[in-house]
C-alpha cells in the first residue's frame, strides 16, 4: 500500500478498485493502532489532469460522502486550497468490501431479480465474489430465493 506514513495514504497510480481497498485498509488500520482516535488522515488523490477532478478525487469523494455515519472529511481546497488531497476524521471503523457488496446486493434485490442481474450489476466486484455476498445474506435470511417460471429468484427478506 502506498502510504507515506501512518497518516497518509497516496492513491497515485491506483485504479479505483485499488484505491478503494487501499483506503479501507488504511483507515481501518489507522482506527485500530490509535485506539479509535487516530485523528486526521490525509488522502493524496490528485486533482485529474483536466483540472475538473480525476477519478480517484471524484470517486472517493463520493464514497466518504456515502460514509458519513462512518467519518468526517474535508477537500482539500477547503484546508490549504489543494485540491489534490482529501482530509478525513474517522469515527468508527468502515464496513469491508465484502459486507458493503453484501448490503448494496440487498438494497438492489428489493425487487425479486435473477442472479444472473445481480451478477451483472455489481460485475466490478467479481462473479465469485457476488456469489459469496448472496450466499451470506441467503444464511442470513436477509435474502430469499424463489423460483419463478423456472428462473431462481432473489429477494430482499
Amino acid at each position: 500500500m502506498p502510504e507515506t506514513d501512518a497518516r497518509t495514504l497516496d492513491l497515485h497510480g491506483l485504479t479505483w478498485t485499488e484505491a478503494q481497498t487501499a483506503f479501507i485498509d488504511f483507515y481501518n488500520a489507522a482506527v485500530r493502532q490509535a485506539g479509535g482516535n487516530p485523528g486526521n488522515l490525509e488522502v493524496i488523490h490528485g486533482y485529474g489532469s483536466t483540472g475538473t477532478g480525476g477519478v480517484l478525487r471524484t470517486r472517493l469523494q463520493a464514497f466518504l460522502e456515502r460514509h458519513k455515519s462512518y467519518l468526517e472529511f474535508q477537500p482539500g481546497e477547503n484546508v490549504d486550497s489543494n485540491r489534490g488531497h482529501t482530509i478525513v476524521t474517522p469515527l468508527k471503523p468502515l464496513p469491508s468490501l465484502g459486507e458493503q457488496l453484501a448490503e448494496d446486493v440487498w438494497t438492489y434485490c428489493e425487487q425479486p431479480r435473477a442472479q444472473s442481474k445481480i451478477v451483472g450489476k455489481f460485475r466490478r466486484h467479481g462473479e465469485p465474489e457476488v456469489l459469496r455476498a448472496i450466499k451470506v445474506l441467503e444464511r442470513q435470511q436477509r435474502l430469499r430465493a424463489m423460483t419463478h417460471g423456472g428462473l431462481r429468484l432473489y429477494q430482499a427478506a
